[in-house]
């Protein structure tokens, strides 16, 4: 066996292990996903698989089109990704730029803010629904005491909250705030670290030249995050929207919070539909993927420009 021979196959034998894994992991769970999603079967029909010939179909795709829950549950998902993207990646972009410049204390400050981020999920959900609890939670103690209300607010069980002559969905409101409470410090150690690297003597140069501070924020320090910046969007919209744990250990879907994922556990677990949650899946997937390309679309096109 010649050299070039030898050394090809120990790279096909070092990266057999990896093609492996994600054969396993990825790819045919893909491909069961899709067989599934068109096809006609249930958790009752799972010891039957490979006995009989399975019945190709478009229903499942057909009924969740025609479901007015699911274009509901994708206008939740898609305010839901929209509000927690802005809301996370602009908390932590004011977050590194005030703790930018040294102060007597900045590395405890900064240590907790790192707290929701590497807090347990399950630990922060249970601080926030005692809180908000409508009979002995502190923000309702607080609200009937201080601020005069009659009535206890049912934060996480309440879709619609008139507030000041205007209506609010307050449940979706509550699990947006959650989400950004806990995604704002993985923001705001990426912006941080941009931070780091950018040249302090291109901003006291623009001082010299007499630019104010705005300037210099809008001017020159902006511009130099705009990479980070665009990169947390992208990760955060896709993150927040496949989230499930979230929703549905603080509200369980209820309080106008049904959102995509916890459609596609309802319609696996509680009506034991496999087709029918492999094809809000794949819908799912698809939208994605669509918002996703007319993102990328757009940034090339304003690379083209710049």
């Amino acid at each position: 066996m010649s050299r070039a021979r030898r050394e090809d196959l120990n790279g096909r034998l070092l990266s057999a292990p990896t093609v492996l894994v994600l054969t396993f992991s990825s790819i045919v769970p893909l491909i069961l996903v899709i067989v599934f999603a068109f096809s006609e079967i249930r958790l009752v029909d799972i010891p039957r698989l490979g006995t009989e010939p399975i019945e190709w179909t478009f229903d499942n795709f057909a009924r969740a089109l025609r479901n007015p829950a699911f274009w509901d549950a994708l206008g939740v998902t898609l305010l839901y990704a929209t509000l927690t993207m802005i809301g996370a990646v602009g908390g932590g972009l004011v977050l590194a730029l005030a703790l930018r410049r040294p102060f007597r204390g900045r590395g405890v400050v900064r240590a907790l803010l790192l707290v929701p981020y590497v807090l347990p999920i399950i630990a922060a959900v249970t601080i926030w629904q005692t809180m908000l609890n409508p009979q002995y939670g502190l923000i309702n103690a607080f609200g009937r005491e201080v601020l005069g209300w009659t009535t206890s607010v049912g934060f996480l069980n309440t879709s619609s909250y008139d507030l000041w002559g205007v209506s609010i969905p307050l449940s979706l409101l509550v699990v947006t705030i959650f989400s950004i409470w806990t995604d704002a410090p993985l923001s705001f150690l990426f912006i941080m670290a941009r931070l780091q690297g950018t040249s302090a003597e291109i901003e006291e140069a623009a001082a010299i030249d007499g630019a104010n501070g705005r300037q210099i924020l809008w001017r020159i320090v902006l511009p130099q995050l705009r990479g980070v910046i665009l990169l947390l969007c992208l990760l955060r919209f896709i993150w927040t929207f496949q989230s499930f744990n979230e929703v549905y250990l603080l509200t369980e879907g209820g309080g106008g919070t049904q959102m995509m994922a916890l459609k596609v556990y309802v319609e696996l677990v509680t009506r034991a539909d496999i087709g029918s949650a492999a094809a809000y899946g794949l819908l799912m997937s698809v939208v994605l993927i669509g918002l996703l390309s007319v993102y990328v679309v757009l940034a090339r096109r304003k690379v083209d420009t710049a």
